[in-house]
């Protein structure tokens, strides 16, 4: 029987106040195998009440800094204790083998926990010193005090890291959240509220609610008792929170979309940067919003690149994660495999060259082989738009200012990848490139100590880090008249 799954408010695990339920379906074979609470405006109003009574004069508002690290740090140990678990959780879901989530997801999520846990007693003031008032000397000195209740809106693709990202840094803050994770992945997201109440901390600090992103989404969103809102997912609906949220002047963080480059110039070590190249287009299915989808490299060297990058392509196992060899599972949803493959046939109709891969029939998983473009520009929709699946297209340049225009020729600016022997030239581009995060010769440097987003339409504020924790405050100033 499918594994049932429930709403988690206020401690508790409840019914959708109708009773409806979804489904989750298996991208391997279309298998139901688990279903959940389908949720209404009426269960969000629960739970963000639930949050809103904690943050206002529950237990969890008189707790010291030093209090919300001790629960912070032993919700890590819960993660780590019970981290294949989770990662099968996302796996299943997803259609990932399970080793990617416990290889990077999972040690990322619980660094998160840990380097929130360390700043919440660390949320340090200034004190300003002023000329006095009407004549009167003075001190003034700031605070930083929780922004409120958050509503973190989490997506499918890499589902448990990226709650972490939010729910860590929040409760740091002294937040209370209210989680809307995405309907393909509600399962890892319920399993850490269960954890956050075995961990102690105190009922409604942390609450779930599953259903579709047009209804709870849009619910949290307008909902008069959230004061913060966190979005990770496409522009377009981040747009829409923005102008929803406008309304009550609510604070926003987006973490949106991506086009990201990888620029390959002839001094770099070739092995070295096929290899890397490929882990950023093709890991996770390329389902990542910094996937280095566009790969920009030196005409001296564009061909033999290419192709060995398409090499690497045709190599990759292709099939059932849960088997033993295969290196690459299903996209998440059939509606991400028509995607994907409608971008794949507009590539072929715009002339590029087709080096690996190409059009995937539909029988029954969604199943996408791993394709590689060449001889493109960045004219065409397969360089401009965001595919979210394993699909490269390289793009030859002729020198350092071709370069940067190519690679900043997008609406996005969330990561980049420069792979160069080169130092002078790594630190110029790394300057130049329009991006939140730029790697040398590594690709996707993500770390819990280092703060993550985009700039352009690839989002608003960081995440991770203390300017993740930060982003949770609000800085009150306290001017004392003292004679």
């Amino acid at each position: 029987m499918p594994r049932e799954m429930r709403h988690f408010i206020e401690g508790r695990e409840v019914e959708s106040a109708d009773g409806r339920r979804g489904e989750l379906l298996s991208p391997v074979d279309e298998a139901v195998f688990a279903t959940y609470a389908f949720g209404g405006e009426e269960d969000v109003d629960k739970a963000v009440s639930s949050a809103r009574a904690q943050f206002d004069h529950g237990e969890w508002s008189r707790l010291s800094g030093y209090d919300r690290g001790l629960l912070l740090n032993k919700l890590a140990d819960l993660i780590e204790r019970d981290a294949d678990l989770i990662a099968e959780m996302d796996a299943a879901c997803i259609g990932r083998p399970a080793m990617e989530p416990r290889i990077l997801d999972l040690p990322n999520a619980i660094q998160t926990i840990r380097t929130s846990a360390g700043w919440a007693d660390k949320l340090e003031g200034r004190t300003i010193p002023t000329p006095g008032y009407l004549g009167r000397p003075t001190i003034s000195y700031t605070v930083h005090e929780a922004v409120g209740v958050v509503a973190a809106i989490t997506p499918w693709n890499t589902p448990f890291m990226i709650t972490c990202w939010k729910v860590g840094p929040l409760l740091a803050a002294g937040c209370t959240v209210v989680i809307k994770p995405s309907e393909e992945t509600p399962m890892s997201a319920l399993h850490l509220a269960r954890l956050v109440k075995e961990a102690g901390f105190p009922d409604g600090v942390v609450n779930v609610v599953t259903g579709s992103g047009s209804v709870i989404g849009n619910a949290l969103v307008r909902n008069p008792g959230v004061d913060k809102v966190t979005f990770t997912g496409s522009p377009g609906v981040g747009k829409h929170i923005q102008q929803e949220a406008a309304e009550d002047f609510k604070r926003v963080s987006l973490e949106l979309g991506g086009k990201s480059p990888q620029i390959v110039y002839a001094d770099a070590d070739l092995a070295e940067a096929v290899a890397g190249c490929a882990m950023g287009i093709f890991f996770n299915q390329g389902q990542i919003c910094a996937a280095g989808s566009r790969i920009l490299v030196h005409e001296d060297i564009a061909e033999i690149f290419a192709q060995q990058f398409a090499a690497v392509a045709e190599s990759i196992v292709v099939g059932d994660p849960a088997q033993e060899g295969v290196q690459m599972g299903p996209v998440a949803k059939k509606a991400q495999f028509d995607r994907v493959n409608d971008y794949i046939r507009k590539g072929i109709d715009a002339g590029a060259t087709l080096m690996a891969g190409g059009v995937s029939e539909y029988t029954q998983g969604w199943f996408v082989k791993p394709t590689v473009f060449a001889n493109a520009n960045n004219d065409m929709v397969i360089a401009q738009e965001e595919i979210f699946g394993p699909v490269a297209t390289i793009i030859p340049f002729k020198d350092e200012d071709e370069a940067i225009q190519i690679a900043n020729g997008t609406v996005y600016g969330l990561g980049a990848t420069v792979w160069t022997s080169d130092v002078k030239r790594a630190h110029r581009l790394a300057k130049r490139v329009k991006a939140g995060a730029v790697g040398v010769n590594c690709w996707a440097p993500i770390d819990a100590r280092l703060p993550w987003g985009g700039v352009k339409q690839s989002g608003i504020g960081r995440e991770c880090g203390l300017a993740g924790v930060m982003a949770y405050t609000e800085e009150k100033v306290i001017t004392v008249v003292t004679d």
